[in-house]
């Protein structure tokens, strides 16, 4: 190896040869393997080194390149027409002077730089080649091509340090020879300033008028916002007439209950508040269609703009509940009964979760009760029990899909209960809402939620969910007169139920009138029949057509045999005119607590009534029957009467609010004395029921009811996020905006307090009826549900 001063280290090995060097030819190879591998190594990464520093001026030139023809570009555009003619040639001699004298400036500098590119790259190539050749037996590497790489790095820094210094602070400082390179940068500057100095006297003019137009404009809108700013200071206070008119339209539920109807409590809150009437302001748009007590919302709502008060929620509601996003909403129905327990209560909950779970915005939930084994073989028929939630799901399933036309896409969940044979009803055992997660609590479908929340001792339903709607099946208050005492139990379980339905429900969806008038609440049926009634219907009616005969049999009467269910009005009926109806014979079907009260009582009064145990109104041996019926007025809505209507029968029942959704089907045969009962009777014997029209059979449809669910319950507005009527959006926001405390939501809130601690005592609870041990689960559920104890779920520390 040789070292030399005057010019960077040059390394020779040699191969071949003698046997000096690294120990002979093994060793000349094994130290050139080393030494190529080596140079390789440092070549590659120069070579990287000279790529990046090729890109990183590329970079800095289309850069400067950019700037550059943006500054022309911005300086020719800013140029407005001259208003002088003295001025009219400034534009175009200085778009010549652009074109003629820095356009070829530019081209000449991108020449000169991509030829300086090319040199560089020629020179650092060049110092890769090798220099000399020592025969076939002694090769060269010349190392001499790191000087060329040195040099290219210093000249490239260097031109690059130029060319910032002078394209971005515009000063001449570079070498001689590159003087020229750089004229162009200073004859734009000169050249800018020229035109800037020219086009001024053109521009002073147009300035002046934008520059005072928008000062005029500035002003105004100081103006327009000093006079808001006062007219808000000078919204005068609330009056105590006013104040007590508030008072007095937020105590209507309370005032109701004292006897004080809403008519009398509006005409007094009109009186009070128009004694000292305020004008909002000139503007009298939002008025147009207001009545009085919009009027004096958007007076309240006037006054609290005017001092900054913005309202939260409320006091009683949680802040964290479920945050509506661009998903599918969720929608849980919650009930108080299920399969296999032939009721109302576990029937059309299910047609309705799987009816909604067509829909695209929503996912479904049905909650249903549990029973223990013990509780199954009370309420199940023919001893019917299920070994875990999941057997039961699946024969609901089962059930369901035989009677649907198409695939149901819900989930079902169990929460836990038990029955109770006093009131023969399922009670919901602890929190009925923590079985249904925070994440899908959107919007709760409550089941008859009177007798959901009766002991109801957990979470308030308005607070875990943003809507909460309840649909009442039951009229208990006609129930409970039956029973002892029942005048008074009545009224108490009256109150009960306005209580809890107004703590805990946004609105209450009536079947009927016949139900008692809850707050919150709105009359209409919501309930279809299974789709499997009206095939029978439309079978019925071509075998008709076909002349072949569509009934065979007479008349009967289907229900639950327990005397409350219309058995003592057609005992009643039947021995009154026994002697009207000779001849006539009813054959009826039903199980229950009552069988054998009820068929001793017919005997003894030697009443032409066949009695048999209770089937599916779709089995095959009911379709033959001409007349159904049904002198119940304990019902709501009787869903017998409704799917006997389905498949084209007659139904014989009384004028009541229960059946009003009926009358309209020419079908349907009503009487309200036992007179017309015998009429009606021989009139439908005698003749033949009316084919149903397609309209008519489509209002019985569930899909016609889930329409029906939907408008009336507010669903489509919730699930379209339409909170305010057509029409009424500005007058709702601006009260939305400014809202006062709500009176009737803090009555509410305490409402559902006051419930809650009652609940909590056991004592309290046992003496209202409540099955002992119900206001948390048991043991036996943990075990059936996989549920830890309620004392994991819930503990109470320090008591």
């Amino acid at each position: 190896m040789e070292a030399r001063a005057s010019r960077p280290p040059s390394f020779s090995v040699s191969v071949g040869g003698g046997g000096g060097g690294f120990g002979g030819a093994r060793g000349d190879d094994s130290a050139f393997s080393f030494l190529s591998k080596g140079w390789r190594e440092v070549r590659d990464s120069a070579t990287a080194d000279l790529r990046l520093m090729r890109a990183r001026a590329d970079s800095l030139r289309t850069l400067a390149d950019r700037e550059l023809e943006h500054l022309l570009a911005s300086a020719s555009a800013s140029a407005p027409p001259p208003p002088q003619p003295l001025a009219a040639g400034a534009p175009i001699a200085e778009l010549e002077f652009v074109r003629t004298r820095i356009q070829p400036k530019i081209s000449e500098l991108r020449r000169r730089y991509a030829s300086h590119e090319r040199d560089l790259g020629r020179r650092v190539l060049e110092g890769w080649a090798p220099r000399g050749a020592g025969g076939p037996a002694r090769a060269r590497v010349d190392l001499s091509g790191i000087t060329a790489i040195r040099n290219a790095i210093v000249s490239e820094a260097g031109v690059g340090e130029r060319w910032r210094r002078a394209a971005w602070s515009g000063e001449a400082e570079a070498e001689a020879e590159e003087g020229k390179e750089w004229e162009v940068v200073r004859m734009i500057r000169d050249g800018i300033k020229e035109f800037e100095r020219r086009s001024q006297t053109s521009e002073i003019f147009e300035g002046l008028r934008s520059t005072g137009e928008l000062v005029e404009k500035f002003k105004s809108s100081l103006k327009s916002f000093n006079m808001e700013s006062q007219e808000s200071k000078e919204v005068p206070p609330l009056d105590v007439t006013e104040i007590l008119a508030n008072l007095v339209r937020q105590s209507e539920p309370f005032l109701d209950q004292l006897g004080i109807r809403k008519d009398q409590c509006d005409r007094l809150v009109e009186a009070l508040y128009r004694k000292q009437n305020h004008s909002l302001s000139e503007d009298t748009s939002l008025l147009e269609n207001a009545n009085s007590s919009d009027e004096l919302d958007l007076r309240i709502a006037s006054v609290l703009q005017s001092t900054g008060y913005r309202a939260d929620d409320g006091f009683w509601s949680e802040p964290a509940k479920y945050e509506v996003s661009d998903n599918k909403r969720h929608v849980a129905i919650v009930t108080t009964a299920s399969l296999p327990w032939m009721t109302g209560t576990a029937v059309n909950p299910l047609f309705r979760a799987a009816y909604l779970a067509k829909g695209t915005k929503q996912d479904v939930t049905l909650v249903v009760p549990w029973l223990c084994k013990s509780d199954q073989e009370l309420v199940y028929p023919n001893s019917m029990t299920f070994s875990s939630p999941e057997e039961q799901e699946t024969y609901i399933r089962n059930w369901l899909e035989e009677r649907l036309g198409f695939e149901s896409n819900f989930k079902i969940s169990f929460y836990p209960g038990k029955f109770s044979k006093e009131r023969r009803s399922i009670i919901p055992a602890g929190d009925t809402s923590q079985f249904i997660p925070s994440r899908e609590a959107d919007i709760a479908i409550l089941e008859e939620p009177e007798h959901l929340n009766w002991y109801h001792h957990g979470k308030r339903w308005t607070d875990k969910f943003n809507h909460v709607v309840g649909v009442v099946h039951t009229n208990y208050l006609e129930y409970i007169k039956r029973e002892k005492n029942g005048a008074l139990q009545a009224f108490l379980v009256k109150h009960i139920n306005n209580w809890v339905t107004r703590a805990y429900c946004d609105k209450v969806l009536r079947l009927s009138a016949a139900t008692q008038d809850l707050p919150k609440s709105i009359v209409c049926n919501v309930h279809g029949v299974n789709p499997k009634f009206l095939k029978i219907g439309e079978k019925i009616t071509a075998d008709r057509e076909s002349g072949e005969p569509s009934f065979s049999k007479g008349a009967y009467f289907l229900g639950k045999m327990v005397w409350a269910k219309g058995y003592r009005e057609l005992i009643d009926l039947m021995a009154k005119h026994k002697s009207d109806l000779e001849g006539f014979k009813l054959d009826v079907y039903g199980s229950g607590e009552d069988s054998q009260e009820v068929q001793s009582t017919a005997r003894k009064l030697d009443l032409s009534l066949n009695f048999f145990k209770g089937r599916d109104h779709a089995d095959n041996s009911l379709h033959g029957y001409k007349v159904f019926i049904n002198p119940s007025i304990s019902d709501v809505l009787c869903t017998a009467t409704a799917e006997a209507l389905a498949m084209g029968k007659f139904v014989i029942c009384a004028e009541h609010p229960s059946n009003e959704f009926f009358m309209s089907f020419p079908n349907c045969l009503t009487y309200k004395t036992s007179e017309e009962f015998v009429a009606r009777v021989k009139e439908a014997m005698d003749r033949e029921p009316q084919p149903l029209t397609p309209e008519q059979r489509y209002n019985l449809s569930w899909e016609a009811a889930t329409e029906r669910f939907m408008e009336y319950s507010d669903l489509d507005k919730v699930l379209n996020n339409e909170v305010v009527q057509p029409g009424q959006a500005g007058t709702r926001n601006k009260m939305r905006r400014t809202s006062q405390p709500n009176l009737s939501d803090i009555m509410d809130g305490g409402l559902a307090l006051a419930h809650r601690c009652l609940t909590g005592s056991e004592v309290l609870r046992l003496a209202t009826g409540a099955i002992p041990g119900t206001r948390d689960y048991d043991k036996q559920h943990c075990v059936d549900m996989g549920l830890l104890p309620p004392q994991v779920q819930q503990p109470v520390y320090g008591w």
